[in-house]
């Protein structure tokens, strides 16, 4: 099975990205009929973050989520098969000269929000830079085995479980090296703090003040952006953050949020609303989800 599912991942990397756009876009709107948990979960996602929005317009929102997320996987064989040719023509880098101009004074954490594209963008930038990545395990571990070794594909950086802690990850952050960290998704109730996330409190992991004030290391915001019908996907780098990390770590993980709530404005459809991003509530609060 696992054969199979990566047979079919390195057939789908030979069609153009417009052919994959439109595929995606076939799948994603029979996935919004037929994944009717997901698309519950996006919806109540839109309608907690834009209680502005008229119910039609979050149904089309979430509509166009799931064409993003369908292209978006049917799109993961490229990074991991196609040529180094290819790949410079796809991946374009805006801004890479922040992340140069970091990394030559220390150490640096990537910082990526859940945007589609992150797991192609991810890998690809691993073949210029010793990039450290934190992965789940996968449950099947035929398949664990050959998402490392196809993440590896480069023969550089390090890949780390969230099962391995925060040390091995200290230690590994050296100068010159990246840590691509992504951080905004609800790991429960011990590794967050309440903070809002459009209006709405969530359970936030301040690690990322954590992370840059054990290591000393530079955060450079960076947001993947897939464009498909123009055979590309886009990593925009931002100017390392000054003054960071501060005093106050809520303050810290609050500047982060409102940092990632204003790069969902300009492109919404491509954030993972599908995720239970308030699942974890205050005290005596219920979950939004009902289950």
């Amino acid at each position: 099975m696992v054969r199979l599912a990566l047979g079919l991942f390195w057939l789908l990397q030979w069609l153009p990205m417009p052919v994959l756009a439109r595929l995606g876009n076939g799948l994603g709107n029979l996935a919004f009929r037929l994944a009717r948990e997901r698309r519950r979960v996006t919806l109540i996602n839109l309608a907690l973050c834009f209680p502005q929005w008229s119910e039609a317009q979050r149904e089309a929102m979430a509509r166009a989520h799931f064409q993003a997320f369908m292209t978006s996987i049917l799109g993961q064989g490229i990074p991991w098969y196609a040529s180094m040719a290819r790949l410079r023509r796809i991946f374009v880098r805006e801004g890479e000269e922040h992340l140069q101009a970091a990394l030559r004074e220390g150490p640096v954490i990537i910082m990526t929000p859940h945007f589609f594209g992150i797991d192609s963008a991810g890998p690809f930038l691993g073949a210029d830079f010793d990039l450290i990545t934190i992965n789940s395990r996968q449950k099947n571990a035929s398949f664990d085995d050959a998402m490392q070794r196809l993440r590896r594909r480069w023969q550089r950086g390090t890949i780390f479980t969230r099962q391995d802690g925060i040390r091995p990850v200290l230690r590994a952050l050296k100068p010159g090296w990246a840590l691509y960290y992504m951080p905004d998704q609800d790991f429960g109730p011990r590794e967050s703090i309440f903070v809002d996330f459009f209006g709405v409190p969530a359970a936030t992991s301040p690690a990322l003040s954590r992370l840059a004030r054990l290591s000393h290391a530079r955060v450079v915001p960076c947001v993947v952006q897939q464009d498909f019908p123009h055979s590309r996907v886009v990593m925009k780098f931002f100017p390392a953050w000054t003054d960071f990390p501060g005093t106050d770590e809520a303050e810290d993980t609050r500047r982060m949020n409102r940092f990632i709530e204003a790069r969902v404005l300009e492109q919404p459809a491509n954030y993972l609303w599908s995720h239970k991003r308030f699942k974890t509530r205050p005290p005596g609060e219920p979950s939004p989800y009902g289950r």
